[in-house]
C-alpha cells in the first residue's frame, strides 16, 4: 500500500469512527427529548451531548473526509507518489490531538457551548485549543495538496488538470479562506476569556467572525458530493460526463460564492445593518446557481449513460441504469434530499421569510436534511468505491450496501420532515426538553415522536455502515479494478485557462469578501460599550 492510499484508509477509518459515535449521541438526544421519556434531572447532560455531537460532525467527520478523499484522488490521478507525506501525517495527528482535547473536555462537562460556541457562554480553553489544532491539522492538508497541484501545473503545463483533483483543490482552497473566521474569532476573542485574561466578550463582532465560516463550511462539507456526481457517477452509470467544462464553472462559482454569505445567519442581530443583510440575502440565493448547473449536468450525464444501456422514452431511461450500483442509488437518492433541503433553505436565506422561522426546529431539520441526508449519502457511496482500491480487498455485501443507503434515506426523512412541521408550529430549537402537558406542545408530540423513531433508523444504517467496512477490509484478497474517473463529452475541445487554474478566482473570492465583511467587521472597532461578562461553563 502506498503512502496516499494509507493516508486516505486512516483518516476515512478514524473519520467512521467518529461518526458512529455521533450518530449514537444524536439519535439519544431525540429520544430524551421526546414524549417517549420522562425529563432529564440535569439538562447539562443533553447540551453536553449535543455539543460533542455537533462538533464531531461538523468538524472531526467532514474534515477526515475530505483530506482523505484529496489523498485519495492524488493516488489515482497523479500517477506519482504523494510530495509532502510527512506533512500530512504530521496534520493526521495534530487533528487527532486536537479531536482528544476537545472531546474530553466536553464529557467532562467543561465546554458544553454547541459546536457553533457562541459567545458569551465561554467553555474550557481545551475544548477551543482541540479546535483549532483541528483546524490547523487541515491547513497542512491544504499545503499538500497545493504542492502536489502546483507541481503536477510545473510539469505538465499544456494539459487540463485531472477534474477530480480540480474538485479537490477547490475544497481546499475554500476551506483554507472560510476556516479564517472561526480561527480569528477563538484566538482573539475567546481564548483570551477561556484563559482568564479577560472577562467581558464582544459576543457581536464573534457571531460575525464565526458567520464567515459558518455557511461557507457547508460547501466544503458538500465538494466531495459533487467531486463524486461529476468524476464517479457519470462512469459507473455507464457513460461519459457531459460537460466538463460546466463541472468547472460549477465549482468555481461555488468557490467564489460560498464566501460572502455567511450573514444571513444574523438577520435578527441588530449590529448589522439591513443593507449587508439583505446583500448576503443577494448573494446566498447565488449559490443557487452552480447546484442548478451540477444537477443539470449530473441528470444529463445519467440520461446519456441509460440511453447508452438502452433506455428509451422521455422518462422510461432512468429504469434502464444501474441502480444495484451504490454509487448510482446514492446519487438518486442524495438529489431528492438535496431538492427538498434547498426548498427549505430558500426560506432561511430569504430576508422577508426568516423571521418566521428563525431559531426553531425548521431550521434543525433544513441543515440536517441537506448535510446529514444529500451530503453525508454520498460519504458512504465514497467510502463503498474507494474502500476496495484502498484495501485490496472487494466491497462485501454489495446488495446490504443498498440495503444501508436506502435505510438512512428513509430514516433522514422521517427525522427532518417532522422537524420541519413542528419549526412552522414554532417548536423553538436547542431545547433539552418541552412541557408535553402543554396544550401547544401536545399538538406537536406525535412529530416528535416519529422524529425519534427515524433516529432509530439512522443509528440501525450507520451500524451497517461500519459492518460493511468492516468486512471489506478482511477475507481473501482479490482483483480490484482500478478506479476510472469520468471524462467530459467535451474533453476534445480546447479548454479556457481561466477553468484551469484559480488565480483570478482566489482574488475574486477575496474581494468579494472584503466587499461583503469588510464594513460589518471594522464598525465593531468603532462601537462602545460592545463587551459583555462572559458567561463561563464550568470547569
Amino acid at each position: 500500500m502506498n503512502n496516499a492510499n494509507r493516508l486516505a484508509l486512516t483518516h476515512w477509518g478514524v473519520a467512521f469512527a467518529a461518526f458512529a459515535a455521533a450518530v449514537i449521541l444524536g439519535a439519544w438526544q431525540m429520544f430524551v427529548r421526546s414524549p417517549l421519556h420522562p425529563w432529564l434531572s440535569d439538562a447539562e447532560l443533553y447540551y453536553r451531548s449535543v455539543t460533542a455531537h455537533g462538533t464531531t460532525l461538523g468538524y472531526v467527520f467532514p474534515t477526515l473526509i475530505v483530506m482523505g478523499l484529496g489523498y485519495a484522488v492524488c493516488a489515482t490521478t497523479l500517477d506519482r507518489p504523494l510530495r509532502g507525506s510527512g506533512w500530512a501525517w504530521a496534520g493526521f495527528w495534530l487533528l487527532i490531538a486536537g479531536t482528544l482535547s476537545a472531546s474530553v473536555s466536553v464529557a467532562l462537562g467543561r465546554a458544553s457551548v454547541l459546536y457553533t460556541f457562541y459567545p458569551p457562554l465561554t467553555g474550557s480553553v481545551f475544548y477551543y485549543l482541540g479546535v483549532v489544532l483541528v483546524v490547523v491539522g487541515s491547513w497542512f492538508w491544504i499545503g499538500v495538496m497545493l504542492a502536489n497541484y502546483w507541481h503536477w501545473k510545473h510539469t505538465h503545463p499544456q494539459e487540463r488538470v485531472p477534474l477530480a483533483l480540480f474538485g479537490v483543490m477547490t475544497a481546499a482552497l475554500l476551506w483554507g479562506w472560510t476556516s479564517l473566521g472561526a480561527a480569528l474569532e477563538i484566538l482573539f476573542l475567546i481564548l483570551p476569556v477561556a484563559f482568564g485574561w479577560k472577562a467581558t466578550v464582544d459576543a457581536g463582532l464573534a457571531r460575525m467572525l464565526f458567520s464567515w465560516t459558518l455557511h461557507a463550511i457547508v460547501y466544503f462539507w458538500l465538494l466531495p458530493a459533487y467531486i463524486a456526481f461529476y468524476t464517479l457517477t457519470p462512469k459507473i452509470a455507464g457513460g461519459p460526463l457531459y460537460s466538463d467544462r460546466m463541472a468547472r464553472v460549477s465549482l468555481i462559482m461555488i468557490l467564489v460564492f460560498a464566501m460572502p454569505i455567511g450573514i444571513h445567519h444574523l438577520f435578527a442581530d441588530p449590529q448589522v445593518g439591513s443593507g449587508f443583510k439583505f446583500l448576503h440575502a443577494v448573494f446566498t440565493g447565488m449559490v443557487v446557481v452552480p447546484t442548478l448547473l451540477t444537477v443539470f449536468t449530473l441528470v444529463a450525464s445519467l440520461e446519456i449513460a441509460a440511453r447508452l444501456r438502452g433506455g428509451r422514452g422521455l422518462l422510461r431511461w432512468v429504469a434502464a441504469l444501474p441502480w444495484k450500483r451504490p454509487m448510482v442509488l446514492a446519487t438518486g437518492l442524495s438529489l431528492l434530499m438535496l431538492a427538498l433541503g434547498g426548498a427549505g433553505g430558500i426560506i432561511n436565506m430569504s430576508y422577508a421569510l426568516n423571521a418566521s422561522i428563525h431559531n426553531t426546529q425548521f431550521v434543525t431539520g433544513h441543515f440536517h436534511l441537506i448535510y446529514g441526508g444529500a451530503v453525508v449519502i454520498m460519504y458512504f457511496a465514497l467510502a463503498y468505491e474507494f474502500w476496495p482500491r484502498l484495501t485490496g480487498y472487494p466491497l462485501r455485501s454489495p446488495s446490504l450496501a443498498r440495503a444501508q443507503l436506502w435505510l438512512w434515506f428513509v430514516g433522514m426523512l422521517v427525522v427532518t420532515i417532522p422537524w420541519h412541521v413542528v419549526g412552522l408550529m414554532g417548536q423553538p430549537r436547542r431545547m433539552a426538553y418541552y412541557d408535553w402537558s402543554d396544550p401547544q406542545s401536545a399538538a406537536q408530540a406525535p412529530w416528535v415522536v416519529a422524529s425519534a423513531l427515524g433516529g432509530g433508523l439512522l443509528l440501525i444504517s450507520a451500524g451497517l455502515v461500519l459492518i460493511i467496512l468492516v468486512r471489506s477490509a478482511r477475507g481473501a484478497r482479490a482483483q480490484v479494478e482500478p478506479l476510472d474517473y469520468a471524462l467530459g463529452m467535451d474533453r476534445n475541445v480546447p479548454l479556457p485557462r481561466a477553468l484551469n487554474s484559480f488565480g483570478v478566482w482566489v482574488v475574486l473570492m477575496v474581494a468579494l469578501t472584503v466587499v461583503n465583511y469588510g464594513y460589518p467587521i471594522a464598525q465593531h472597532f468603532f462601537f462602545k460599550n460592545t463587551a459583555v461578562p462572559a458567561d463561563l461553563v464550568a470547569r
